[in-house]
């Protein structure tokens, strides 16, 4: 009798892993067919514990609990970001690779380097933005300007005179230094930079005047007191920084430079497992853990369809490549 009940409970497992198995297919991204349970990979282009490696493991928790599926983060650093980015370019296109691509990687570098191995617009099928921050013109307290209007004039009293920092040649930090040059007609010096850390210490330390900083390497300074902050670079306000105007009120229309990042696949990725991973990923995007995470560091939260992500790329890599251009700014 034991044996007999024993056999009919091992049978009752079997069925119901089997159902379970047979289950993972159907909740798989798109096709059983095309993908199964194949286990997606999210490139980021970087080393692990900065806020594009955090940002991709926390939707790919979001995304595996989705799918059923296993969704790991694959770190391909690099040349700015360019490695982990051409290695998606080349990936199969079954949505099994995906590129967690930023501003330089996608945008600045096609204009950057000159072989560069992909090609930003025709190597990539855009999935989603994900998230977006404005930098923050900041300055040394020592700097005798406290409003936008009162820096730009003393740049423009002691061409240059005034100094700004970037965390190196052709990032975001430098070009966005560029462009605001060119909008406000003003001669300022470029001081860059082998990443952030050293940049900070001597923006602190008073040996460099300025920066054009990333939101998220700026704020501790900021809300210590150590900096001052003068404008910030998007289209709005920041939350986190109401009281600090934008350029573009300052009296600069249509100024605007952002560090973002965004979900990418391979070209050739069939345009309907696009639109369903796109859907996925703005699913994750607005779950509260995730928005209350990120927005208290400072970004802001996005999530668009495909071709509303390519549209703004198709902007972003116009802006990005005659900012280059005019500067003649070269990679590190």
């Amino acid at each position: 009798m034991k044996s007999l009940l024993s056999r009919r409970q091992t049978l009752r497992h079997l069925a119901a892993g089997a159902s379970s198995v047979l289950a993972l297919p159907l909740l798989a991204p798109l096709t059983a067919q095309a993908q199964g349970a194949k286990t997606v990979r999210i490139v980021v282009p970087f080393t692990p514990g900065g806020s594009t490696d955090l940002l991709a493991r926390r939707i790919g928790e979001k995304l595996a609990a989705a799918w059923n599926q296993p969704v790991i983060v694959e770190n391909r650093a690099g040349a700015g970001g360019t490695v982990g980015a051409d290695f998606v370019a080349k990936s199969p296109p079954d949505g099994t690779t995906l590129l967690m691509g930023v501003t330089g990687s996608n945008a600045i570098a096609q204009a950057l380097y000159p072989k560069l191995p992909y090609d930003v617009i025709k190597d990539f099928a855009p999935v989603s933005m994900v998230v977006s921050a404005p930098l923050v013109v900041t300055v040394n307290p020592a700097v005798k300007a406290n409003t936008l209007a009162e820096f730009i004039a003393l740049a423009k009293a002691k061409p240059g005179a005034i100094s700004y920092g970037s965390a190196g040649n052709g990032t975001s930090m430098h070009l966005t230094g560029e462009m605001f040059k060119q909008a406000t007609k003003t001669s300022m010096v470029h001081i860059p930079y082998r990443g952030s850390a050293g940049m900070l210490t001597d923006l602190m330390g008073g040996q460099i005047d300025a920066t054009f900083g990333d939101l998220l390497v700026v704020m501790p300074q900021l809300e210590a007191g150590k900096l001052r902050p003068l404008a910030v670079t998007s289209k709005q306000r920041h939350p986190l920084l109401p009281n600090v105007p934008t350029v573009a009120e300052s009296g600069y229309p249509g100024f605007e430079a952002l560090s973002w990042q965004g979900l990418f696949a391979p070209a050739a990725t069939p345009p309907d497992l696009v639109a369903k991973i796109s859907a996925e990923v703005n699913k994750a995007i607005k779950a509260p853990d995730i928005q209350d995470y990120f927005a208290s560091r400072g970004f802001l939260m996005e999530g668009t369809t495909p071709a509303a992500f390519k549209t703004f790329l198709d902007a972003e890599v116009k802006k990005w490549s005659a900012i280059v251009k005019s500067s003649g700014a070269k990679p590190d």
